[in-house]
């Protein structure tokens, strides 16, 4: 009769450790199908061309094939601006409004919800509105410049703002994110810093410089981080108002190339070099701005 609870409680920790590790197990298998796989897929067909059915290893065939491509560079640089644009306004908007939501006493159930509801619509949905809004015909915008005197622009067709008008719509359309997790930082600040800030005579802007920027710089520094590698990938913004290329190829981003080697040129090898590309280049950037941050600390 000794034996039988040390068995009893073997087999129950049996039966509690294998669900753990079933459920484990399952994470596992579904990052490794959905996520690792393509990761080493791509990898290898960077490095492989398919002819005729048959599949080579073409060595950096690809990776040139890519760089002689005139669109190459001009992508690279559409996205290096769109990202440059996005941290001005994409950054800066959100932690404004969150800002702004937090002086409210009341109704801040109501602005939360108002702000975050365009995250909350479909892409497709807040892109055929703003492509109704930016109509040079009857769109609301234009409309709304010829009330106040100003001239009237050709907002997607124009390859000097087209860049900038899709950057508009996007900080629209996922700004709502952004703004609710500053706003929970903003929240978590001691007041009694805010009123020391006031007793020694701080403005608004000395107390957002020298009390809520300081208090909020891990949030600020992880979404500055995730803001550069979101916007380097930037694609269903620029495809579905200007089509992807837009007016002389003014809104082509790396991402959208990618998607004309693979689906369009159907050159997956080139299409996979310059993901892989563009990977080496976030996983680069990610690497220094974390060596920098510890940096920083110590």
């Amino acid at each position: 009769m000794g034996p039988r609870p040390a068995t009893g409680h073997f087999a129950k920790t049996l039966r509690h450790n294998l669900t753990a590790h079933g459920f484990l197990i399952g994470a596992v298998v579904c990052f490794a199908v959905f996520s690792w796989y393509p990761m080493i897929r791509e990898f290898l067909l960077a490095f492989q061309k398919t002819e005729n059915g048959r599949t080579t290893w073409a060595g950096l065939d690809n990776f040139r094939t890519v760089a002689n491509d005139p669109a190459f560079w001009q992508a690279w640089g559409n996205t290096a601006l769109y990202t440059a644009l996005a941290l001005v306004l994409g950054f800066a908007v959100p932690f404004v409004a969150a800002l702004v939501i937090n002086e409210f006493r009341h109704a801040q159930a109501y602005l939360r919800l108002l702000v975050y509801l365009p995250v909350m619509l479909p892409p497709v949905a807040s892109v055929l509105l703003f492509k109704y809004l930016y109509d040079p015909g009857y769109g609301l915008l234009n409309e709304l410049f010829g009330l106040l005197g100003l001239p009237e622009q050709q907002w997607l067709q124009d390859p000097d703002i087209s860049l900038l008008a899709v950057v508009i719509a996007s900080t629209w359309m996922n700004m709502g994110g952004a703004t609710l997790i500053y706003l929970a930082a903003l929240q978590s600040i001691p007041g009694e810093l805010y009123e020391a800030a006031e007793l020694d005579g701080a403005g608004l802007l000395r107390k957002v410089w020298h009390v809520t920027v300081p208090q909020t710089r891990l949030v600020l520094s992880l979404m500055l981080l995730m803001q550069v590698i979101a916007t380097m990938q930037v694609f269903v913004e620029p495809f579905l108002l200007t089509g992807g290329a837009g007016p002389e190829g003014s809104t082509t981003t790396v991402v959208y190339l990618i998607y004309q080697y693979a689906f369009s040129f159907n050159n997956y090898g080139a299409a996979a070099a310059l993901g892989l590309l563009l990977l080496v280049l976030l996983a680069g950037f990610s690497a220094a701005y974390v060596k920098l941050s510890r940096v920083e600390d110590e």
